[in-house]
């Protein structure tokens, strides 16, 4: 039977240290939608998975974790979702607690970005994705999945963001990143010095799916030979969360892409990893 939250994450909103919550939004999607329907596959197809990690000698029914489910967004104004989106992440910072989104396409990222920020104004933003999203706009557009790591940029300001992975882009967006953040092409490299230049400093930790090779996760909209493998990313994601994370999210899983359902199981494996790892 499937659950009605994620596996192992029971817990009330009141005792809770972290929340989840779903952030089912694809309105900017350029190529290929469906990252909408990935929140509720998450939870759904969590019962596919045990609650205990072997990794980490860890169980998420020791934890204190509150599920929200989803929002419900706005798909006809992009702002007002990101408003929402920010208003709710906002929240659960103000009360002294964690949370976890899962999207969505990228651009939900801004939303909780612009809350983190308010809360914690020294926010630095560590970024694993196949490409830059460092677009000042895309066809036009000043909102979209393309062009959320610049906007973010405008948020944070200079050297607050760290980029790996990244293996597409324009050439522009490339520049754009060496002369104002930090990029790491094509893998994890550096990362682990990166974590230890942020020191204490609170962290927002954004993981688009599509870092990821298309031979380990072929449901996602925009994906990209070259990426990485399961437990290369499972490693770098544990580099991360030894740092001071007061918030994450997980993008760019579209489950209707995916016939297989191999690609909502391992988003499934790598969310209980990191929701048992994250912070200190």
């Amino acid at each position: 039977m499937k659950s009605e939250h994620f596996i192992g994450c029971g817990s009330g909103y009141r005792e809770s240290s972290t929340v989840i919550f779903g952030a089912p939004f694809d309105g900017t999607a350029s190529y290929r939608p469906g990252a909408r329907f990935a929140p509720a596959a998450v939870r759904g197809e969590s019962y596919s998975i045990e609650s205990y990690s072997p990794y980490q000698g860890k169980d998420l029914a020791d934890e204190k974790i509150f599920d929200a489910g989803d929002l419900e967004l706005c798909f006809g104004n992009t702002e007002r979702a990101l408003g929402q989106i920010e208003a709710f992440a906002g929240k659960i910072l103000s009360d002294g607690k964690i949370f976890a989104m899962i999207g969505g396409e990228h651009l939900v990222t801004l939303g909780a970005v612009r809350a983190a920020a308010a809360k914690y104004p020294e926010l630095c933003l560590v970024h694993f994705d196949a490409h830059a999203d460092m677009r000042d706009d895309y066809m036009g557009e000043k909102l979209s999945h393309a062009t959320v790591m610049r906007r973010c940029h405008e948020v944070l300001g200079e050297g607050r963001i760290f980029q790996f992975g990244i293996r597409s882009g324009e050439r522009g967006e490339f520049e754009f990143s060496e002369r104002h953040q930090f990029i790491e092409k094509f893998g994890f490299s550096g990362l682990e010095s990166a974590m230890a230049g942020i020191a204490d400093r609170p962290v927002y930790f954004t993981l688009d799916l599509d870092v990821l090779d298309p031979a380990d996760f072929p449901g996602t909209g925009t994906p990209e030979a070259g990426g990485a493998r399961f437990g290369e990313l499972l490693e770098a994601v544990f580099e991360v969360s030894k740092s001071n994370v007061v918030g994450f999210d997980m993008t760019e899983l579209s489950p209707p892409l995916d016939p297989s359902g191999r690609s909502v199981c391992l988003a499934c494996k790598l969310l209980r990893e990191i929701l048992l790892k994250k912070g200190r």
